[in-house]
């Protein structure tokens, strides 16, 4: 009685790997679901129009721009 060991690991290759993808797509399905009820029960909330207006938000926008340059400045400089 010969076995063929190329073959028994070919098969035990695909097992493994089927078992590994029905997991992901599972687990896709699963987290999709998740979002989808979260979304339901505690949706985003909506955005007052004061950006709308640009009012506070220029406002924050310079003080970012300002970080982000300062940081830079101080990375270059060792």
């Amino acid at each position: 009685m010969e076995t063929n060991l190329v073959m028994e690991g070919i098969k035990f290759m695909f097992l493994g790997m089927g078992t590994v993808f029905s997991f992901l797509v599972i687990m896709i399905f699963v987290i999709n679901i998740m979002s989808l009820i979260i979304h339901k029960y505690f949706p985003e909330p909506h955005v007052a129009d004061e950006t709308a207006s640009g009012g506070s938000t220029q406002k924050d926008n310079k003080k970012i721009v300002a970080a982000i340059t300062a940081a830079i400045a101080h990375h270059r400089q060792g």
